[in-house]
C-alpha cells in the first residue's frame, strides 16, 4: 500500500510600507492593511514516488516566468523534488502588489516612494522558496477526504441589454435591462488533509468566485479567502492550513447585481468580506464531520503535466481597419496621456459620490476606448507570426477527486462543461494557475462585447475554450484508467 505523505507550510507575504495595488487600470497606492497577505503550500508524495506541490498566492495574477523562477530557486534546495510538479495559483485579490514588471507603458509608470513590482517580486519569491522547502521537508504520513458543500458567493457580473450588448457591472435598473449574461455556481469543493491520528491539518477550498470584494479600496487585503483562512484557524488551531483556489469564474464576482445591493452588504467593502468568510466556513462545517469518516491514507495519486497549444484569438481584417480608423479619431480628440489623466480624475470623483459602492472606473471612458482599439491593431499584427498560445496544464488525481488547472480567467461555461464531462467523482477547476492568459470568454460574451469579452482582455477566445475543455476532459480520462 503506497502511503500518502503530506506537508504544509504558510508564509506571510505582506509588504512593508506603501505599495501600488494591482488589478485596475489606475494606480491605487495602499493606505494601510485590512488583512495580511500569505502564501500556502501543500506538498504531496506517494509511496511509489508521485509528487505534487500546490501553492496558493494572495495575488491578482502572475505570469508564467514567475513560476519558472520559483522552480529554479527551489531546485538546489530539494533535489529529490521534481520541480515541474510545482504549480501556483492566484486567488485574484485586487489588493496586493503586482509581481510582473510592466515596461513600455508610460501611463502605468512606477511611482516614487512606493515599493516597485520588481522589489516585491524578489521579496515574495524568497518567501515562497522557503515555504516550498519547508512543506516538502515536513512531509508526514496522513490521509485525505474530499467533500462538497454550498455557499452563496459568486454571481455573473455582466449585465445584458435589449439592444444586444453586455457591460461588466452594468446598471440593472435600466428599462432595457434584459438579464444577466450567464449563470453562477454556488458549489464549494473541498479536500481535507489529516495526520495519522485523523486530526484535520488543512483544507483545499475551491469555489467559482474571485476573492475581490475589496477591489476598489486602498487597503492591502487577502479578501474573503483570508477571512475564511483566519476563521478556520480559530476553529481548528493556528497550525491549520487553508489553500484557496478559484474555479472557472472569469464572468463572476461576489455581487448579486440583479438585487442592486439591497438586503445584504454591497460586497465592495469589509463587511462583505466578513459575510462571505462566514458563509464559506458554514459550508466547511456542514461537511467536516462526514469527511473524517472517509479518510483515505493511500489514495490513487497521479500527476500529469501537459503543454497545450491553444489557438490565439484572432482579429479580422475588417476589425483591424475599423480599429485603426477609430484610434486616429480618438487620439485627435484627446491624446492618450491626457485621456489617462482625465480617466484618473473621474475615478477619484466617483469615489467621493455618497452611497456609490463601485465600480469607480468606467470601461467606456475615452482612455479605455483608446486601449481597446490599440489592442485589436496589435493582435492583428502579431497573430500570423504567433498563432498559438502555450498553456501548462496540470491534472492531478487524488483518490476520487481530480484537479485541473488553466492560466485564464475562465468563463463559468467552460468550467461547467469540464465538470459535467469529467470521469472523476469530484472535479476541482483551478483558474489563474501556472500563469495568466487573461480572460477566456464564452461565445456569447464575444458576441455581446464589453469588458471581459474583448480582444484586449485575453489571448484565447471561445474556440480555444472549447479546445481547452476537450483537452482537459481527455487528460482526466487518461489518468482515470
Amino acid at each position: 500500500m503506497a502511503k500518502l505523505m503530506i506537508g504544509w507550510a504558510e508564509t506571510d507575504t505582506t509588504p512593508e510600507g506603501k505599495v501600488d495595488l494591482s488589478g485596475q487600470y489606475y494606480h491605487r497606492v495602499s493606505e494601510g492593511v485590512h488583512s495580511r497577505l500569505s502564501a500556502t503550500v501543500l506538498a504531496l508524495e506517494s509511496g511509489d514516488g508521485e509528487q505534487a506541490v500546490m501553492v496558493a498566492l494572495d495575488l491578482v495574477v502572475f505570469q508564467r516566468d514567475f513560476q519558472a523562477e520559483l522552480r529554479a530557486m527551489v531546485t538546489p534546495e530539494v533535489p529529490d523534488l521534481d520541480v515541474s510538479k510545482i504549480v501556483l495559483n492566484a486567488i485574484h485579490t485586487h489588493n496586493a502588489p503586482g509581481v510582473d514588471v510592466i515596461a513600455g507603458i508610460g501611463w502605468l509608470a512606477e511611482l516614487p516612494d512606493v515599493l516597485s513590482a520588481a522589489d516585491y517580486r524578489k521579496f515574495i519569491l524568497a518567501k515562497l522558496k522557503a515555504a516550498v522547502v519547508e512543506a516538502w521537508r515536513s512531509r508526514k504520513a496522513g490521509g485525505i477526504a474530499a467533500a462538497f458543500g454550498y455557499a452563496r458567493v459568486g454571481h455573473c457580473r455582466r449585465a445584458v441589454y435589449a439592444g444586444g450588448a453586455a457591460e461588466m457591472y452594468g446598471r440593472t435598473d435600466r428599462d432595457d435591462f434584459a438579464g444577466m449574461e450567464g449563470g453562477e455556481d454556488s458549489g464549494v469543493d473541498m479536500l481535507f488533509t489529516f495526520d495519522e491520528n485523523s486530526k484535520p491539518t488543512g483544507i483545499i477550498l475551491n469555489l467559482a468566485c474571485p476573492s475581490q470584494v475589496m477591489e476598489a479600496t486602498y487597503k492591502i487585503s487577502s479578501d474573503f479567502m483570508g477571512e475564511a483562512r483566519q476563521r478556520l484557524k480559530q476553529q481548528f488551531g493556528d497550525d491549520f492550513r487553508t489553500l484557496g483556489q478559484i474555479s472557472a469564474a472569469g464572468c463572476q464576482s461576489p455581487r448579486d447585481l440583479s438585487r442592486n445591493y439591497k438586503g445584504e452588504p454591497d460586497f465592495w467593502h469589509a463587511d462583505g468580506v466578513v459575510e462571505i468568510g462566514r458563509r464559506l466556513v458554514g459550508a466547511v462545517d456542514g461537511v467536516g464531520q462526514a469527511a473524517t469518516e472517509k479518510i483515505d491514507v493511500a489514495p490513487k495519486f497521479r500527476h500529469a503535466v501537459r503543454n497545450v497549444i491553444l489557438p490565439r484569438r484572432r482579429a479580422t481584417y475588417a476589425a483591424y481597419v475599423e480599429a485603426r480608423t477609430k484610434l486616429v479619431k480618438l487620439e485627435a480628440v484627446m491624446p492618450e496621456a491626457e485621456a489617462y489623466r482625465q480617466f484618473c480624475e473621474e475615478v477619484r470623483r466617483n469615489e467621493k459620490v455618497p452611497g456609490r459602492p463601485g465600480p469607480y472606473d468606467s470601461k467606456l471612458h475615452h482612455f479605455v476606448l483608446i486601449q481597446n482599439n490599440r489592442a485589436v491593431i496589435e493582435r492583428y499584427e502579431i497573430q500570423d507570426a504567433k498563432p498559438g498560445y502555450e498553456v501548462e496544464m496540470h491534472v492531478i488525481r487524488l483518490g476520487k477527486a481530480v484537479f485541473a488547472t488553466n492560466p485564464f480567467e475562465l468563463y463559468l461555461d467552460f468550467g461547467q462543461q469540464i465538470k459535467a464531462r469529467s470521469a472523476a467523482e469530484q472535479t476541482f477547476i483551478v483558474q489563474l494557475s501556472g500563469g495568466c492568459g487573461g480572460y477566456l470568454p464564452s461565445a456569447r460574451a464575444e458576441q455581446l462585447g464589453g469588458y471581459g469579452g474583448l480582444i484586449i482582455n485575453g489571448n484565447v477566445g471561445s474556440d480555444g475554450g472549447k479546445q481547452l475543455v476537450d483537452t482537459t476532459v481527455a487528460a482526466i480520462a487518461e489518468i482515470w484508467k
